[in-house]
């Protein structure tokens, strides 16, 4: 074989190889780091009933009335324990000429039961089960009309297909009169409502007695003209974002919600705020309002956020522990309300929120009304409390982490203006960092600490609109007054 050939022949062999399966192809390294996938729980089933039992109205005039599962309204219907009464216990609603209808919204309801009858002699007659996923707005009808000539209780079914917020109305026309009982709400997931009396969920003003206001549906904030302004003197975060938090979907854990009335830094998968940030002065404790009590899911979280909803805490062992207090924001209702969004609340110890937090908290509205203004802020971090049924680091299907710490610092300086220049080096600052416990000492001043301890266990920067100097002198100052 020449040489010519030889050269023809190298080429093809090397023209094959190239073009030649690779049979072991190169494995990609896999990435490094926890690759443990969370399954996370799956939504449990619920069964709620509205019984009729707690409610009083005598009259077919239309009213409102409280009752167990929230606020109905009663239109030419009453609640009736006479004889004549169909009952399942001591009282069921006597429907004429008119409807009754939720004023809240339930979450995820696959069926509704209802229990019927039709009143002592009164002749057969007709009602229809109507469905709202607008509020309330307007109303759609579920199944076929009912016809009531039963002498007893009898139950009937209706299946949900949606999977958004609802409430119900059972109409009637016509003056003969039904009994209706037990209403059973069977569906999954957090319903959103809170049933009888809640928790012991109680704000900082140390009230014990639980919500008896409204169950609100989830909403948002609406800032009227007693809201601190945005930015400037009396504004929420003129000390500074502790966190650098910002409202950005991938800062999920350290997000940025301007409530107006206050502003947090919100974290998704903890489901509570790290911190909370407001001013308080005398226009803000005017008791234009009291208490609302109306505990309600943040309707302003990005798609993606669990939402912590008002019964999320029940049966928990902790309160329902506001951060920026409910007696701090009294100027209106759109600022109280606005204290009872959920992500205004971390489940805490009840001994902890009722007392020891709650005298820190009347304490600091002392300093107002003693001509003063005070700068707050308040957070809490670590995983792991204790509340009245004990130890536990998660709540709410682990969707709530119960923190093992609560901390707050206090700036205090004489009322007036030009706010950041007159902090000095003696500038008043409370710092509290308090153990998530049950039996924790009544007394705040024994856990008094420095504003550097709290930035220490933290790893946060407080006061960072003021000099490096004043940071200084004031955060290394433990309060002994």
């Amino acid at each position: 074989m020449n040489l010519r050939k030889v050269l023809i022949y190298l080429s093809l062999v090397l023209i094959v190889a190239s073009c030649k399966k690779d049979n072991n192809p190169i494995t990609p390294t896999p990435p490094t780091g926890d690759t443990t996938v969370i399954t996370p729980p799956a939504p449990q089933p619920y069964a709620i009933t509205e019984d009729f039992e707690s409610g009083s109205k005598t009259a077919y005039a239309k009213a409102d009335v409280q009752l167990n599962t929230g606020v109905w309204s009663f239109n030419d219907a009453l609640l009736g324990n006479l004889a004549a009464d169909v009952k399942d216990g001591n009282k069921s609603v006597r429907l004429r000429n008119g409807d009754i209808t939720m004023n809240f919204d339930i979450n995820g309801v696959k069926q509704i039961n209802i229990k019927h009858a039709k009143y002592g002699n009164d002749a057969s007659s007709t009602w229809q089960l109507l469905m709202s996923t607008d509020g309330g707005t307007t109303f759609t009808q579920i199944g076929s009309d009912i016809t009531e000539n039963n002498t007893t209780l009898t139950i009937d079914s209706f299946k949900v297909t949606t999977t958004e917020k609802v409430r119900f109305r059972i109409q009637k026309t016509a003056t003969t009169r039904i009994n209706i009982d037990d209403i059973t709400f069977k569906g999954t997931g957090d319903p959103g409502i809170v049933v009888g009396s809640p928790d012991n969920g109680s704000d900082t003003t140390g009230n014990s007695g639980g919500s008896t206001g409204t169950p609100a549906a989830d909403r948002g904030v609406t800032a009227g003209a007693d809201a601190p302004p945005e930015t400037g003197d009396n504004s929420n975060l003129l000390l500074g974002n502790p966190s650098g938090a910002q409202a950005a979907i991938v800062m999920s854990d350290n997000y940025l919600i301007d409530q107006k009335y206050y502003v947090e830094s919100y974290s998704s998968t903890r489901g509570t705020p790290n911190w909370v940030s407001w001013h308080l002065d005398a226009t803000n404790i005017t008791n234009a309002t009291s208490r609302l009590d109306n505990f309600a899911g943040f309707n302003g979280l990005p798609s993606g956020f669990y939402e912590v909803q008002s019964n999320s805490y029940s049966g928990s062992g902790f309160d329902r522990g506001h951060n920026c207090p409910s007696a701090d924001r009294t100027s209106s209702t759109n600022a109280n309300s606005a204290t009872f969004l959920m992500t205004n609340m971390i489940p805490q110890a009840p001994q902890n929120n009722q007392q020891t937090w709650a005298n820190l908290e009347n304490y600091l509205r002392e300093q107002v009304v003693a001509g003063n203004e005070v700068y707050i802020i308040m957070g809490s971090y670590g995983v792991g409390g204790t509340g009245s049924n004990g130890t536990a680091n998660k709540i709410n299907n682990n969707h709530v982490t119960v923190p093992s710490n609560v901390w707050k610092i206090a700036v205090i300086e004489n009322k007036g203006d030009a706010d950041l220049n007159r902090v000095t080096s003696s500038t008043r600052v409370i710092a509290v960092n308090t153990p998530n416990v049950n039996n924790i000492n009544s007394d705040w001043k024994q856990y008094r600490v420095t504003v550097r301890d709290i930035e220490t266990a933290t790893g946060y920067n407080f006061l960072s609109s003021l000099p490096q100097n004043i940071q200084d002198a004031i955060e290394t100052k433990k309060d002994n007054l």
